[in-house]
């Protein structure tokens, strides 16, 4: 791809984004927010509860990470609003290492420390995936002699849950300041877990960006092996090597969900071939406006889909995915044809296909009777 079109490309992409951001992350606080209605920072388990103003505020210093890592990082700091001492432990191949600590003094100590998976807290915040409260006797032994407990010996372990997977466990306590809001360090965590889908979601949205650029002006694609292994989400703990785990020894299984792509060198040489451009036709500037529309309509799509999961899955089996859906869909279908209603686009109903395709999975009887064809 030449230097200029690479230019044009991401201009393109930070343009669709810019305008599609503010109002993913507004969605996504009030998502967050309506899982815990009644949590603000005055229930707190220890006392010293922060305002509703403040956890806002704790919430847009997540939605401000670009990577995986920063997103992480700004849950750690903070959750110290909300708890004297927080830890994050990955979860990789049934071991749970831990990866950073506020709080602790020697922050560092808690770097690939061994939380036990097998039994106690860890064990059922991880197996059950839910918030798991409890005093500190009934945590690991050897994190309690290395690290001590709380004053008031309360403790919470919080599940990061990732593409259906604990991707990380959250510890904290109150330490000696016996600050621990649970409702709070909950919904961060929630948060969390959204925003990297989101951001997941970004990174999918540029790669179609690239992938739609023309074929002429793209470098020949490699022919892939028969058999490939790839991810459908990163993982923001890749660099993450516990010490303890044996040089040689396999990697564990990253916490990202994980497919098989298997294909034929037939298929992967015809795959290589050019696809025939479908605006071959038209001007230059029409035929871009139609990939801009093609791609905000997957764009909005993919954003129903995304806070929506259990209702698509209720409407696919039950036939009425319209009904249980139709606030959504009208919003996003009024969004998209407010920019490009009036185009040269308005003619290709990207949205409405988008709608078929990606909600109804190709098969209109799950729309319902209510969706009109």
């Amino acid at each position: 791809m030449s230097k200029g079109l690479q230019q044009i490309v991401e201009r393109a992409v930070a343009q669709v984004l810019d305008r599609q951001l503010p109002k993913l992350q507004a969605e996504l606080v009030e998502h967050v927010l309506a899982e815990l209605p009644e949590a603000t920072g005055a229930e707190s388990a220890g006392g010293g509860g922060q305002s509703s103003d403040g956890l806002v505020q704790a919430v847009s210093s997540i939605h401000a990470g670009t990577t995986q890592k920063e997103i992480l990082k700004a849950l750690l700091d903070a959750g110290t609003s909300y708890g004297s001492r927080v830890a994050l432990f990955v979860v990789k191949g049934g071991a749970a290492t831990g990866w950073q600590a506020r709080g602790f003094g020697e922050d560092e100590a808690i770097k690939d420390f061994p939380l036990d998976l097998a039994s106690g807290l860890a064990s059922h915040a991880y197996q059950n995936r839910v918030v798991t409260p409890a005093n500190i006797a009934e945590m690991d032994r050897r994190f309690v002699k290395q690290f001590g407990g709380p004053e008031n010996e309360q403790i919470l372990i919080l599940p990061l849950v990732l593409k259906d997977k604990v991707a990380a466990l959250l510890y904290a306590d109150g330490g000696s300041e016996n600050r621990l809001d649970a409702a709070s360090l909950e919904i961060l965590v929630l948060s969390t877990s959204a925003w990297l889908e989101v951001v997941a979601l970004r990174k999918q949205a540029a790669q179609r960006e690239m992938d739609s650029a023309p074929a002429m002006e793209r470098p020949p694609a490699p022919v892939p092996a028969p058999v490939q292994t790839v991810s459908s989400f990163s993982d923001p703990f890749a660099g993450h090597a516990p010490k303890h785990i044996a040089k040689g020894a396999p990697e564990p299984e990253p916490a990202a969900e994980v497919v098989e792509v298997a294909a034929s060198a037939a298929s992967a040489s015809a795959a290589a071939a050019p696809a025939a451009d479908p605006f071959a036709g038209l001007s230059a500037e029409d035929a871009d406006t139609h990939r801009k529309a093609q791609r905000f309509a997957r764009l909005l799509v993919d954003e129903i889909k995304l806070y929506n999961q259990a209702k698509v899955n209720e409407g696919r089996r039950n036939k009425d995915l319209y009904d249980r859906l139709k606030e959504d869909i009208e919003k996003s279908r009024a969004t998209f044809q407010k920019r490009y209603g009036s185009t040269a686009a308005a003619s290709g109903d990207y949205f409405q296909k988008e709608v078929v395709r990606s909600l109804a999975e190709d098969d209109l009887s799950v729309m319902g009777d209510s969706f009109k064809k």
